[in-house]
């Protein structure tokens, strides 16, 4: 089974992203795997200061998750499966992608704004060489028809 493993953040662009894998798995009868980064920051406090933050970055992830997923199972009869982390994006994906065979394609959002694509867009299209599946980047502004067409 292929899955599209796709990053879950608050950009903009998280959200064509999450169509694009959803359109894209239900029409090759593939699933989607929804990777969700703690980053260091946000639990490099006092350890119980650090567990509480660590465990509401959790909620607040969780919460954010099932509002994609709702979407994907009621719209595209998907169940995606959702994938939490702790450290820095990059090495965190890649280590994702290679302790998960099944992953095929890693989707993201490029952003819209006149700074460029995105950091993650950016990271990631250095460390591609580094990649072991293809690297899909949806660009932010495609609307939900051209997304269907396109898939």
């Amino acid at each position: 089974m292929r899955k599209f493993l796709v990053i879950l953040d608050n950009s903009r662009e998280c959200l064509n992203a999450m169509r694009f894998a959803a359109m894209r798995a239900k029409k090759t009868g593939g699933q989607v795997e929804i990777l969700a980064i703690i980053p260091p920051e946000e639990f490099n406090h006092w350890l119980g200061v650090g567990d509480l933050m660590r465990e509401e970055a959790r909620d607040r992830i969780e919460a954010h998750f099932e509002v994609f997923a709702k979407w994907m199972r009621d719209k595209q009869g998907i169940d995606p499966e959702l994938v939490i982390r702790e450290g820095e994006a990059v090495p965190e994906i890649l280590a994702q992608i290679r302790e998960d065979s099944e992953i095929g394609v890693v989707v993201l959002g490029a952003g819209t704004d006149k700074a460029g694509p995105g950091p993650l867009v950016n990271a990631l299209s250095r460390a591609s060489g580094d990649l072991l599946v293809p690297l899909t980047i949806v660009p932010g502004e495609l609307s939900k028809e051209r997304l269907d067409a396109i898939t």
